[in-house]
Formats: C-alpha cells, structure tokens, sequence
C-alpha cells in the first residue's frame, strides 16, 4: 500500500470514481440508511475551500500499479482554518483495525504542527468504530450533538401549512434560492453575528457573520455543488432580520438535504417564527427539488426548543455525533513510531 499526498485537482477521473466507490462502501457500513454519493463535483467538493483556509489531502492506494491508476483505499484531509485544524478521514471497512487510520492522522498531525496550528479537531458518528478510535489516541470529547432525519413522504402538509403562516402580525416571511441578495447581506450577517454567542461548539465549521465573508461562503458554496436555500423572518417596522433558516441540496447526494443555521434573533423570539420559516422552507424544497426525498439537521442536545420545533414538524432523533479535540504536539508525540 503507497500513501501520498493528493491534489483532487490534478487526480484522474478513474481516481475520483474510485474515491467516491470507496465513500459508499463506508456509508454502507456505518450509516446504511444515508443515501449513497453520486460521483457529480465531488472534485470541486473536495478542492474548494474559503478564502485563508486551506486543505491538505492525502490518500492510500494500491501499490501494485503507478500511481493514480489503483483503487483507493483510504482518505484522509486535515482543512486549516482560524488556529484549528479539522481532520477527516474514511478508510474502507475491511482495511480497519490494522493501523493505517493512526498512522494516517500521525502524518496529518505532524503536517499540522509544521503548520503552526495547535489544535486538531474531528467529528466522529455515534455507533461506529471511529469512537474508540478516536479516543484510544487522546482526542478529548468537547461537543455532542443530535441528527434528525425528516422523510418528506410522511410530512403532514396540511399540519406544515399551519405552521407557516402562524408568525405572529409584524413580520414577514421572505424566500431566496441561491442565498440572501446583496442588499440583505449585512442585516443578514448581523442576525448570524449575534447568533455565534449562543454557541459551544468547536467551530469546525464558522458561521459566516459579516457580509463579506458571507459573500465568500455562499460563493463556495456554489463552487463545492452544493444549492443553498433561504428563508427569512423579516421584522417589517425596523426591516432587520428577525430570523433565517439555511437548507442545502448538495449536487453528490441530492435525495437528502442537510440543514445549516436556524436562527432566531433573541429579541423576536417568542412569536412563531422559527416554525414558520421551518415550515414555509419544506414547502419550497418541495417545490424546488422534486428528487428530494429527506432532510437532515444537527441539533446540540440542550436546545430543547428547535428540538421540539423539529419533532413537531416530522423529524426523527437519528444518532449521536460527537466533536473530539486534540493537542497537536501531544498527538505527535504518541503516535511517534516506537523501536
């Protein structure tokens, strides 16, 4: 087996088919009910990032042909960003246990300290072996949250219809595919500048909270094939944003949904409208996405609000995801190779 570091930009189109065969063969074995990727921009998923951050991949491949023409047995991408770097990898189900996911994060770790950054983080999927894995090599838990899964098959639509237009007289609600137009940009990075406050979480991935930078996400976004949605609350009296929620249709796996941000400006909560813009948002994917066939959201475990929100809208409790941390000079140390 030949690990090198790996540029999708430049990799074959044989590379990346048998990168994405090799992520499904993954999904099949630890989320079996996640629809499969589609091998659709999963190039430019993996090669564009924000502006000041980077992303360094390396890959494991059969050794028995030249490089880039054997199959893919292992990925692994550490993106720096702010002074933490985020790592990633999926190794193929029957090549686990043997020690190539260690020493793949021990040459992520060390290309991390080189970098200067001090810090690791991860994300791992409850009910899977990347748990154990994860904590037998020091990572330290800081962050669980809770998916859901919403069939849109089982939505009761004459109950959502209700639901979007319960807000509460003052407010309007707004609908923009593609993202917020220009001339919202700053009310809308204000609402999600406010919004970071009320969070605990590692920032794996930083919410975009001035126009700028918003511009920035939104391009890459689009970049990475992923479709943006948007529906706003507006407050009609001061025309601030009062509250927004975030769907995107990635172009890999485009029967399932993820959610992004739902946020509530805490001065207008209280009035509807976090069910309502949950709601009208069903009904425009609906609309918009006719292959869609689910939805996905995070929700921290102590957020008992949008957890109900979601419930009452059809959403499932799915399983467990846990953000782990590491200090990057201790994981270099450990995971030194011993005589």
């Amino acid at each position: 087996m030949r690990v090198r570091e790996w540029d999708p930009r430049s990799a074959s189109a044989a590379e990346i088919h048998s990168l994405v065969e090799m992520v499904n063969a993954v999904m099949a074995a630890d989320l079996p009910d996640d629809p499969p990727w589609r091998d659709v921009q999963v190039r430019d998923y993996l090669a564009e990032t924000m502006p000041g951050e980077r992303r360094i991949t390396w890959i494991a491949e059969d050794d028995r042909v030249p490089e880039g023409e054997g199959q893919i047995y292992a990925h692994v991408n550490i993106l720096l960003l702010g002074d933490i770097g985020v790592l990633e990898i999926v190794v193929r189900p029957e090549l686990r246990r043997r020690g190539l996911g260690r020493q793949l994060v021990a040459m992520a770790a060390r290309r991390a300290y080189l970098e200067g950054f001090s810090s690791i983080g991860v994300e791992a999927i409850g009910g899977t072996s990347a748990i154990g894995f994860y904590e037998a090599l020091g990572f330290e838990r800081e962050y669980v949250e809770t998916r859901s899964v919403l069939n849109l098959d089982a939505v009761d639509w004459s109950a959502l219809s209700a639901m979007a237009n319960g807000i509460s007289p003052g407010y309007r609600i707004e609908y923009h595919p593609g993202g917020p137009p220009e001339w919202l940009l700053e009310a809308y990075a204000h609402a999600k500048a406010e919004a970071q406050h009320d969070d605990d979480d590692l920032d794996l991935a930083p919410r975009s909270s001035d126009p700028q930078r918003l511009r920035d996400s939104l391009d890459t976004l689009h970049k990475r094939g992923l479709k943006p949605y948007i529906v706003l609350a507006m407050h009609e009296a001061t025309g601030a944003v009062a509250g927004l929620t975030e769907v995107v249709v990635p172009a890999q796996h485009p029967e399932r949904a993820d959610q992004y941000d739902t946020i509530v400006v805490r001065e207008h909560r209280g009035y509807g409208i976090d069910r309502a813009i949950k709601a009208r948002m069903l009904f425009e994917l609906r609309a918009a996405e006719p292959g869609l066939r689910q939805v996905q959201t995070w929700n921290a475990q102590h957020n008992e609000s949008m957890l109900k929100v979601n419930a009452e809208l059809g959403y499932q409790s799915d399983r467990d995801w846990f953000e782990y941390i590491a200090d990057v000079s201790q994981l270099v140390q450990s995971l030194e190779p011993t005589d």
